[in-house]
């Protein structure tokens, strides 16, 4: 990781409002914890977007990629900024696709995007990592559709000691590190001391409804 990209990436993510700290938060995990990215907050600003997606195509410039992928939603317009970028960098088009999550919560292609990934070396983007697990099921959906991984970056990648080239399965990298503890509900200090959940950001609405339903019955 480059220092001053992920000074660049930070001072994006602060000047959009992004980034949200000692609140109690739930992630997308299912975990708990006080540091959120509010990534969605960055996307309406597409001089920003655009930045990120080049600096994407800019730190793999040298690999050979025809395909760039990324889970839906905040992963589409990173998808598609980091091959238009990378089209310009190559001299050819770098088609920018994405996956979308089946009833089961499993990232899968939909809209015949399978196609476009088979037999080809395809980039897998992700805007931010906590625990990996949706992005590496990416990974895994594009090699099951027959595309070469040739290399796996995120915009922040909130567990670097965790996740890393030797869980995805192909070389890993971030644009920026902004760590974070995450924790099982079943540890979380900020629930033992009742400080009350985000429910604006996060998924701590959701949560709460779930906890709420399943106490009524």
């Amino acid at each position: 990781m480059d220092e001053q990209t992920n000074k660049e990436v930070i001072e994006m993510l602060k000047k959009a409002g992004a980034v949200i700290t000692d609140s109690h938060l739930v992630y997308t995990s299912g975990k708990h914890g006080s540091v959120y990215i509010n990534k969605d907050a960055l996307y309406p600003h597409t001089e920003s977007s655009s930045r990120i997606g080049e600096l994407f195509a800019e730190s793999h410039k040298d690999l050979d990629i025809d395909v760039v992928c990324a889970p839906a939603l905040g992963g589409i317009i990173l998808s598609q900024w980091t091959a238009f970028h990378s089209s310009k960098l190559k001299g050819k088009e770098v088609l920018g696709v994405y996956t979308e999550k089946d009833a089961e919560k499993k990232q899968v292609f939909t809209r015949g995007y399978d196609k476009f990934v088979s037999g080809k070396n395809v980039l897998v983007v992700e805007d931010l990592t906590t625990t990996g697990g949706s992005v590496l099921d990416v990974v895994n959906t594009v090699k099951n559709a027959g595309g070469n991984v040739v290399a796996v970056a995120v915009m922040v990648n909130r567990d670097p000691e965790n996740v890393n080239s030797q869980m995805m399965g192909a070389p890993f990298s971030s644009l920026a590190v902004l760590k974070a503890e995450a924790w099982e509900e079943a540890d979380c200090e900020l629930c033992k001391t009742g400080v009350p959940i985000n429910t604006t950001v996060g998924h701590g609405k959701k949560y709460l409804e779930a906890k709420a339903k399943t106490a009524s019955l």
